[in-house]
């Protein structure tokens, strides 16, 4: 079948159409058909020579383009058919901005935050784990971790110890930052107690300086919101 396939294929990629003979012989039938004695009385009447010239042209484009669609449809064999149209809308960009941008520490109300380091991260790997405890279920979440791009900085995973299923992740680059985002998809809800988030990359060779680290949270427990932001110890 792939034999068939690839002659019909180069078949398809070396015919051209004789356009102008197919429309030729046409007129040249139409031209027999007007003549005088070509019509017998009781005979349906013509269209007009123009009228007729135009919808055989139509017809014989019709058949170029059912010619050229039934090779198509063999060599493609069984792919799924492609439509042509207006292109659906493009998904909603991220957002760029930073997380809680007006939050004033680490605590706020029932929400407390923690922002560390892996101690197993090395010269060419880190994780930066954020620690999080409420003293309220929240029936929304949204996690931030922005890691500076300070050279050779490229994802390579994240998880939390909240169920996987509950949050929506993305991960881009904005601001000359690598962004994690966790967000609680609606109906789920975070119980009392601690959760970890976590983003890994790789960085350039070396000690990285996470200084210019920063995360962020807003949270809402029973109707009451809470914002924290924090960053990393800076390498000396």
């Amino acid at each position: 079948m792939d034999d068939v396939r690839k002659q019909l294929r180069d078949a398809a990629a070396e015919h051209r159409p004789d356009r102008e003979r197919m429309l030729a012989r046409v007129e040249r039938g139409m031209e027999r058909d007007a003549a005088p004695g070509a019509s017998s009385r009781g005979r349906p009447l013509r269209p007009a020579p123009w009228l007729r010239i135009a919808g055989a042209t139509a017809a014989v484009a019709g058949v170029l383009a059912l010619g050229g669609y039934a090779v198509a449809s063999v060599v493609h064999g069984d792919e799924p058919p492609r439509t042509v149209g207006t292109p659906a809308a493009a998904e909603p960009p991220a957002a760029t901005q930073p997380l809680a941008p007006d939050a004033k520490g680490v605590e706020d109300g029932f929400l407390w935050s923690d922002g560390s380091i892996d101690p197993k991260s090395n010269d060419f790997w880190a994780q930066s784990t954020l620690t999080f405890k409420t003293g309220n279920p929240l029936t929304a979440l949204t996690v931030e971790l922005r890691v500076a791009q300070t050279g050779g900085v490229a994802d390579t995973g994240n998880w939390r110890s909240l169920p996987a299923g509950d949050f929506t992740v993305s991960v881009r680059e904005a601001g000359g930052d690598l962004v994690y985002r966790w967000t609680l998809k609606a109906g789920r809800t975070v119980p009392a107690g601690k959760h970890v988030f976590a983003g890994q990359y790789n960085h350039a060779e070396g000690g990285r300086d996470a200084g210019d680290d920063t995360y962020a949270a807003e949270a809402t427990a029973s109707g009451r919101k809470a914002a924290v932001r924090g960053d990393f110890a800076r390498t000396s």
